[in-house]
């Protein structure tokens, strides 16, 4: 809460919105598709709202959506999250991380979790009375260091907080990185929420495994899923959280004083969505390889150092090529010299923000938005 005479604090995305409106530039910062999601997910939202399905639905989220997120993990990983007591639908991942901070961290207890990190993380953490410990991907690779993970454990660390597809960096954790996080997990007994909101958006034939896959990660995992990403439905705010019912009851006892319960006809749409058949998620995958491959190149071709991403919305890149070391000047001044919106990454670094070069562009528009986009960059930049 903000104390006497404490101003609230206005988030990077509210001042780069601001700019873009005053500028009419092309928003390439935040990361939500310009587009509506599929028809048959649309209608069926519609018709679950004209059938009167408006009300309160159950705390853990209507019987058919448990059902289908199940059926979803069972699908694709080969998990099988008990619908009734394993499955908690949320208002979107963030509430969903937000709860499982406050049922699982108290007063004291430190949370590791990947540098640079979702702002909400830090957020979550300090809201249960923990501590969040940054253990940081460096450019440009963005690799986990597996032996610095180890390094930060202490004996105050209680939860192990993984995001893969990683925001903002783009990076997917291949299989030997994850099964090195699990043999520390389980070594030194720790809990573990998985932030799993880009699990279907890994390119070029790369897999997303989760972590509560791996061996003696069950018992100790929640995952975090999310519609919003994968439906391009993001203002319907549809999250949920699986695991063991042990774990899973605990998140339920916080959500119940969050929102309750939310978005009855929008749960039905997204029980619809995740009965999609698999050519819908190829096809998904591989337009976003398309958006992502124009972005990449775009950016090279203009000047940019550009790491290219193994998955999720997310283009970094280093402006150090245009004579800047501050990524933050760099965006503040983009909207009014080139008509165009993007992210610094240093936000998403905890402490003190630490001027870097990187500036993170989202990919998920049209093409022609993008492409638009690019020139205009082209143009300003020349």
């Amino acid at each position: 809460m903000n104390g006497p005479g404490r101003r609230p604090q206005t988030t990077i995305f509210t001042t780069m919105s601001a700019l873009a409106q005053r500028h009419d530039a092309v928003n390439l910062g935040q990361g939500f598709p310009d587009e509506s999601g599929p028809a048959h997910i649309i209608e069926a939202a519609a018709t679950a709202m004209r059938e009167g399905r408006n009300q309160y639905p159950p705390l853990a989220g209507i019987p058919e959506l448990r059902q289908a997120i199940t059926a979803h993990q069972q699908h694709w990983y080969g998990l099988a999250p008990d619908p009734d007591e394993g499955v908690t639908v949320t208002a979107g991942a963030t509430e969903a991380i937000t709860a499982a901070m406050l049922a699982l961290v108290d007063p004291g207890d430190e949370v590791i979790a990947l540098e640079p990190s979702y702002d909400s993380y830090k957020a979550a953490v300090t809201m249960a009375g923990g501590t969040l410990v940054p253990v940081r991907l460096d450019a440009p690779a963005f690799r986990l260091d597996t032996a610095r993970l180890a390094a930060a454990v202490t004996e105050r660390t209680k939860v192990l907080l993984i995001n893969s597809p990683h925001n903002p960096t783009g990076t997917v954790l291949h299989r030997a990185e994850l099964e090195a996080i699990a043999a520390l997990a389980v070594e030194r007994d720790l809990l573990v929420v998985t932030d799993e909101v880009y699990e279907h958006l890994v390119f070029d034939g790369r897999e997303h495994v989760p972590l509560a896959s791996l061996p003696g990660m069950w018992d100790r995992t929640v995952s975090i899923g999310s519609a919003g990403k994968t439906f391009s439905v993001t203002g319907w705010k549809i999250g949920w959280a699986t695991g063991p019912a042990d774990l899973i009851a605990r998140v339920k006892d916080v959500k119940q004083w969050l929102s309750f319960a939310s978005g009855t006809p929008f749960q039905y749409g997204i029980a619809t969505a995740l009965a999609s058949g698999e050519e819908f998620y190829r096809d998904y995958i591989a337009g976003y390889q398309e958006r992502r491959d124009l972005m990449v190149a775009g950016l090279r071709g203009i000047g940019f150092d550009v790491y290219e991403p193994e998955g999720t919305y997310f283009v970094t890149t280093s402006v150090a090529p245009f004579g800047y070391e501050d990524g933050m000047r760099f965006c503040l001044e983009l909207p009014e010299r080139c008509g165009v919106v993007a992210i610094p990454t240093q936000v998403f670094y905890l402490g003190e923000q630490e001027a870097r070069p990187e500036v993170r562009f989202a990919f998920c528009k049209q093409l022609e938005v993008i492409e638009e986009g690019l020139k205009r960059l082209g143009a300003g930049l020349a």
